[in-house]
C-alpha cells in the first residue's frame, strides 16, 4: 500500500527579478501598489503548483516577525495591547492568492489546497521582548496568532487550508527563552486552537526537535517539522512511540535548503566562488539534492517512523536561493523524489 505522505512546502521563496525586499516591505505597508504586488505573489505561487507540491505555502516574501508585529503593535489595529482586532488579523498573502485559487478551482474543478503557515507566539515574544517571561504577554500574542489563523480559514472559499503552520525556530535553540514549559504549552495550544477545531492538521516549524516531548503535550498541535535532511541526526533524538502515544505526526524535511553549506561543498570541489559562476551553482539542483537522492532520504526515514510520517518536502523555505528558477527546481526534484518513493513502496 502506498504510504498516505503529503508534498508541502515551507513557504519562503527568492523574490521576483527586479523587485527587492525594500520594496515589498514598502508595498505590504502602504497598500498602494497591491496589484504589482500581488502579481508577484501569485505568479511565484503558480511556480510551486507547477513544480507539483501538493499543498503549497503562499509566497513569503516578508520578515517572518515584522509581518505580524507590524500590525500587532499597532494601536489602530488592537482592541489591547499586543491583541489585533479580528478585522484587522488578516495576512496579506492569503489575498493575494484568491484571484490565483479562482482560476484554478475554475481550471481543475476543486478549491486549491494551501498550508498556512503563522509566526509563533513564543518567537514574536523573543524578538519584543528577549530573555523576560511575562506569561501574560506571550498569551495574549498566542491569542493574536489564532485570529490571524482564523481569518485565513475564512478567506475564500476557493481556498482549502490543508495545513496550519506555527514558525517556533527559537524553541531547543535560544537559550535566551525563560518561559515555564507549561506556559509555552499554553500559549501554543492557544495559537493553534481555531485550526484544531476545524479539524485541520497544525503544524510547529522548528529548526531543532530537542524539544519536541513538549510539543507532543499541545492539544491543538498533530505535527512536529523537523529539518531532517541536512541533518539526518535529529530524528535520533525522536521516539517514535511518544508519538503513537500523543497521536502525534511528523512532517520530515527530504530535501535539503541549506544553500550555503551546499554551495561551500562546491567551492572546495572547484576552489572557486560558485556564486559567480551560474552554471556551476545550478549544480545543487542537477548532480547534489537530485530525485534519487531525496527518494533514497523518504525510504530511510520511512523505514524508522512508518505512517508517523504525514508530510514530506524541502526541510525549510528558500529565500536565500539564487532564483527562482533554481528554486523551482529544488520542488520539481522533490516532486520527482517523493514519485519515486512512492513508486517503490
Amino acid at each position: 500500500m502506498t504510504p498516505d505522505i503529503t508534498f508541502d512546502d515551507i513557504g519562503s521563496y527568492p523574490l521576483p527579478p527586479g523587485i527587492s525586499r525594500e520594496w515589498i516591505t514598502q508595498a505590504a505597508a502602504s497598500r498602494q501598489e497591491d496589484e504589482r504586488l500581488f502579481g508577484a505573489i501569485a505568479l511565484s505561487m503558480q511556480q510551486k503548483i507547477d513544480a507539483g507540491v501538493e499543498v503549497p505555502t503562499y509566497p513569503q516574501f516578508q520578515d517572518m516577525n515584522r509581518q505580524f508585529l507590524n500590525i500587532i503593535n499597532d494601536p489602530k489595529r488592537t482592541e489591547e495591547p499586543m491583541l489585533v482586532r479580528e478585522s484587522d488579523a488578516k495576512i496579506l498573502e492569503m489575498e493575494a492568492i484568491t484571484a490565483l485559487a479562482g482560476e484554478y478551482r475554475t481550471q481543475h474543478g476543486e478549491a486549491l489546497k494551501v498550508r498556512i503557515c503563522a509566526t509563533g507566539p513564543v518567537e514574536l515574544y523573543q524578538h519584543e521582548f528577549g530573555g523576560t517571561s511575562y506569561s501574560d504577554v506571550l498569551l495574549t500574542m498566542a491569542k493574536s496568532i489564532n485570529r490571524f489563523v482564523r481569518n485565513a480559514l475564512n478567506c475564500s472559499a476557493d481556498l482549502e487550508v490543508v495545513t496550519v503552520s506555527i514558525d517556533e525556530p527559537s524553541i531547543g535553540i535560544n537559550p535566551q527563552i525563560m518561559h515555564a514549559d507549561e506556559d509555552i504549552i499554553k500559549a501554543l495550544n492557544v495559537a493553534g486552537q481555531t485550526a484544531k477545531s476545524h479539524g485541520i492538521d497544525t503544524e510547529i516549524h522548528l529548526h531543532s526537535p530537542l524539544n519536541y516531548k513538549l510539543v507532543c503535550e499541545v492539544p491543538s498541535i498533530n505535527i512536529i517539522g523537523v529539518e531532517s535532511a541536512a541533518n539526518p541526526s535529529y530524528l535520533e533524538l525522536i521516539d517514535r512511540s511518544d508519538l503513537t502515544t500523543s497521536d502525534t505526526f511528523l512532517r520530515v524535511g527530504i530535501a535539503r535548503t541549506d544553500i550555503f553549506g551546499l554551495t561551500a561543498a562546491l567551492n572546495e570541489k572547484y576552489n572557486t566562488n560558485v556564486w559567480k559562476e551560474p552554471d556551476r551553482i545550478k549544480e545543487v539542483v542537477t548532480l547534489m539534492e537530485t530525485p534519487q537522492v531525496i527518494a533514497g532520504r523518504l525510504s530511510g526515514i520511512y523505514r524508522m517512523f512508518g505512517d508517523s510520517i504525514r508530510y514530506a518536502g524541502p526541510d525549510c523555505g528558500l529565500g536565500s536561493w539564487p532564483t527562482q528558477d533554481m528554486a523551482q527546481q529544488l520542488l520539481n526534484n522533490t516532486a520527482k523524489g517523493m514519485e519515486l518513493f512512492r513508486q517503490g513502496q
